[in-house]
């Protein structure tokens, strides 16, 4: 099993846990997004969207790391990720994509690559561009979480897919300058979350190309 991934990609930083919390061994591959190798012949082979993560397992290729995740759990069901109830599991799913389909991708490097060399935005702006949509989506996440099936995680009181998704975006928030802690909900998890041995062997500064 070989992850092919990048330190501080949020999307391969979510694959990480899911992988440390089903104990599943594997390698890891750098792809140096700021040498842009996610863009060249070798890495478009194995993934032509050249997106992070890509996840080399018994002969398959898989992308996409809210794909990725779902797989894991169907093969590797111990623990679950995903509840088995239909309503829990929607929810569940639902407050991942929110992450992964609305706010990620808006404040993602190569947007702001985009707002800088084609629409000519400083670093202030492409900042302020990140800022916005980072707390658009924290705040909607955080309301959603009041809605009665929380607990000590994003679902009950087992870590899950949720929070796969939410640790790794509220630390690329917090590094963006927003305060966490204006999401009180949302920073309780987290640092619930941060005291699972799964998350901590996850973090980007764990990681073999981070040094």
């Amino acid at each position: 099993m070989k992850l092919h991934g990048y330190f501080r990609s949020s999307a391969s930083f979510r694959v990480r846990i899911a992988l440390n919390l089903k104990l599943l061994s594997y390698e890891t591959v750098p792809v140096d997004i700021a040498l842009r190798a996610h863009r060249q012949p070798a890495y478009l082979a194995l993934n032509p969207q050249g997106l992070l993560p890509t996840l080399a397992i018994d002969g398959a290729l898989l992308t996409q790391s809210l794909a990725i995740i779902e797989y894991l759990d169907a093969t590797y069901p111990e623990p679950p990720l995903f509840p088995a109830d239909p309503l829990a599991r929607a929810r569940v799913t639902s407050l991942a994509a929110s992450i992964a389909a609305d706010i990620h991708p808006l404040g993602a490097a190569r947007v702001a690559r985009y707002l800088s060399e084609h629409l000519g935005q400083d670093a202030d702006a492409v900042l302020a561009w990140q800022r916005h949509w980072a707390v658009e989506g924290l705040r909607g996440f955080e309301q959603r979480l009041q809605d009665g099936f929380t607990g000590r995680f994003s679902h009950g009181d087992t870590p899950g897919a949720a929070d796969l998704f939410l640790v790794p975006q509220a630390l690329t928030a917090r590094r963006a300058g927003l305060d966490i802690d204006a999401y009180p909900t949302i920073a309780r998890i987290v640092e619930t979350c941060l005291e699972v041995p799964a998350f901590q062997r996850a973090l980007p500064e764990n990681q073999p190309d981070s040094k």
